[in-house]
């Protein structure tokens, strides 16, 4: 080995103690020479997660951004339902059912028999009314033939009293000529049985004329003769009109025992079986109308810029396929605790603001099922796009 190869070897060997005693120092660090001999143009290791993050950031605003632009028109809510109209079907008058043409569930349109309740007893009653009603009409007869009568028979009475009258006044003064020629002639010229005669005669020629005066004042209450009778016939219509109603009121009640649908729809909370004894009154089952319609209860806070006509979509949760198009038709003018059993009272000392919910009508106006119902009660979100 010549000097040049040792001088080398020691050299080496020098390098090799240096890193040796660095190393024992704790410092890892490399070689600056290593370092600038690593060196290809790549950015250190270290600031790759700082890169992610900035980008994770740059993204997550950007959605952010996409989503607010594209919902910043409209407004949605989940505690919304599907409302209706339910029509309480329930009897005008008692009685047994004989005739059930419904069952659960079905759907009936306008005008079909429902139920037949027992006809027999209204049936007398529609009989005997208009037994009443011909009673009525013949007394009503009966009294107008009697204000005919009356109508000639009072002034004819009237007439005949003072033509009784004038005979009895003329009586009256021939006796009253007969006593006086009697009384005034010699006694000698005439017999007692003659004056006592024309003083009999005068005495009754005077009460006759007296009951001749009586008659005449009766028979001259022409007027109120014929008025009276007058009274008599207008009882007798208003009875004939009383009948009238009677048969009405059994008519509608034998029509009653027939209960038909006011309106097409489904029967539903059925309560009423064969044979069974209806009270008047009672409800025996609701029918549930066609047109269905959303209650949401939109927050205060969401009411601002939501009006009638702004289209809407509806999400069912009990069908998710089911995609419902409508409209706002109204927004109800009070929250719903207002119209609550028993309404929040705020004037209170511990008051607490709690933002109420306003219900708003959605009209559905496409996507309705037709294979099957949409029940009353469902759960639905509807989302309401501002114009």
């Amino acid at each position: 080995m010549n000097e040049g190869e040792e001088s080398t070897e020691q050299a080496g060997h020098q390098e090799d103690a240096g890193k040796s005693e660095r190393r024992s120092n704790g410092d890892d660090r490399p070689d600056r020479k290593e370092s600038e001999g690593t060196g290809n143009g790549r950015k250190p290791r270290k600031k790759l997660p700082l890169v992610i993050l900035a980008v994770a950031v740059v993204a997550i605003g950007i959605g952010a951004f996409f989503w607010w632009f594209s919902t910043r028109n409209q407004e949605s809510t989940d505690d919304a339902y599907t409302d209706g109209n339910a029509i309480a079907i329930a009897p005008k008058v008692s009685g047994y059912v004989v005739s059930l043409a419904i069952n659960d569930n079905v759907y009936v349109h306008k005008g079909d028999l429902l139920l037949v309740i027992d006809k027999r007893d209204y049936q007398a009653r529609v009989d005997e009314a208009r037994a009443q009603l011909g009673l009525a009409d013949a007394q009503l007869h009966a009294a107008e033939v009697q204000l005919d009568i009356a109508r000639v028979q009072f002034p004819a009475a009237y007439r005949q009293a003072q033509a009784e009258t004038d005979s009895a006044r003329a009586d009256l003064r021939q006796a009253e000529k007969d006593y006086a020629r009697e009384h005034g002639v010699d006694l000698r010229a005439t017999t007692q049985q003659n004056i006592d005669a024309a003083d009999a005669r005068a005495a009754t020629a005077r009460a006759n004329v007296r009951q001749a005066d009586a008659r005449l004042a009766t028979a001259a209450l022409v007027p109120d003769q014929i008025r009276q009778a007058t009274v008599a016939v207008e009882e007798r219509r208003e009875s004939v009109s009383q009948a009238h109603a009677q048969l009405a009121q059994a008519e509608l009640n034998l029509g009653w025992c027939e209960i038909r649908a006011p309106a097409d729809g489904w029967v539903t909370r059925r309560n009423v079986q064969l044979g069974s004894y209806l009270q008047a009154g009672t409800t025996l089952f609701s029918l549930v109308t066609p047109p269905v319609w959303v209650v949401a209860n939109y927050k205060e806070s969401q009411l601002d810029r939501m009006r009638p006509g702004d289209r809407v979509k509806i999400d069912v949760d009990a069908y998710p396929s089911l995609e419902l198009r409508g409209h706002v038709d109204s927004v109800q003018q009070g929250s719903g605790s207002r119209f609550s059993a028993f309404p929040a009272e705020n004037a209170t000392g511990n008051f607490v603001k709690i933002v109420q919910r306003v219900p708003v009508k959605i009209v559905i106006d496409s996507g309705m099922p037709k294979d099957h119902p949409l029940p009353f009660g469902l759960s639905v979100e509807p989302t309401v796009y501002f114009k």
